[in-house]
């Protein structure tokens, strides 16, 4: 597999007026790895998506996707699937008739038939698309971005509104999609499917990167965390911890494998009940919530 990047974002800046949506942001996806770009509301990310999918033209940076301009739709868009939030689908048209539409306008080939099959839509090939349901709609949406099985595949909230099998079954094409070679980029606010699949996330905040890295990498920035509640006449705590009246503890470490075995050898020595024991590595929510409040401090 090629390792030169298969995205290609240079100090991009993008304004609306006297709004600055991007500032000098740069950054790069790799063939075959699934890229997540997540942010706060506002946070610039789906200008950012707009501009490298071709769909808006930066104020100024370097934007190339498999080393043309995203704007170049005889070069890249054969090679790009692209599933937004909404589609807009016609309504007076069939789902057979959009994907087939949607198939050649791509100038990708597949068979119809497959693609439905593919997405659980066999059933309402024929049904216009005013009478899908919202979880329906969203799988059309996925089957056309799948379509002709792309080499770069945009994924803007793909499972929001679908139940879990539908979920699983999106999340298990994009898989055979990757195992075939292709590279994914995922827009998502179910923090847990980033934390479950990308290989690598950039947050950002503010039109710009907050930080950037692996799921490991991101989350060894913030302490994990010990909980449990002790009983009113417990010794004292071998680790420094935080007691609320109820008598309920947090320790936070960036030692928990050695912090948990101090903890738990203290309780047994003191034969003290660790009630409601919780102890974890830290997750990308609070990650995702500690930009904000970093910001608002200044660090």
């Amino acid at each position: 597999m090629s390792t030169t990047p298969v995205i290609e974002v240079e100090r991009l800046n993008l304004t609306y007026g006297d709004f600055h949506a991007v500032k000098d942001l740069s950054f790069e996806v790799r063939p075959g790895e699934l890229y997540a770009l997540l942010g706060t509301n506002g946070a610039g990310k789906t200008s950012t998506l707009e501009v490298v999918e071709g769909h808006r033209r930066p104020t100024s940076g370097s934007v190339r996707v498999f080393g043309h301009d995203p704007g170049d739709r005889r070069a890249v868009r054969p090679r790009v699937g692209v599933m937004l939030q909404e589609s807009g689908f016609s309504p007076d048209l069939t789902v057979r008739e959009s994907v087939g539409l949607i198939g050649r306008l791509s100038g990708r080939t597949d068979e119809v038939d497959r693609v439905l099959d593919v997405v659980d839509l066999t059933g309402r090939a024929g049904r216009r698309v005013s009478q899908l349901s919202g979880g329906e709609k969203r799988r059309l949406d996925f089957a056309t971005a799948a379509y002709g099985t792309p080499e770069l595949l945009f994924l803007d909230e793909p499972t929001t509104g679908l139940d879990i099998q539908s979920r699983d079954a999106v999340w298990a094409t994009v898989d055979r999609l990757r195992q075939n070679g292709a590279t994914i980029v995922l827009t998502t606010h179910y923090l847990e499917e980033a934390q479950q699949r990308a290989d690598r996330i950039g947050l950002m905040h503010q039109g710009t990167f907050h930080r950037e890295g692996t799921v490991s990498e991101l989350t060894r920035t913030l302490p994990s965390v010990i909980r449990f509640s002790l009983p009113a006449a417990a010794p004292t705590l071998p680790l420094q911890a935080a007691v609320d009246a109820d008598g309920k503890v947090t320790v936070e470490t960036f030692a928990l494998q050695e912090d948990l075995h101090v903890l738990l050898r203290w309780a047994q020595d003191h034969a003290v009940e660790l009630q409601d024991l919780q102890a974890g590595p830290t997750r990308l929510d609070d990650v995702f919530r500690a930009i904000g409040t970093s910001v608002a401090t200044g660090n």
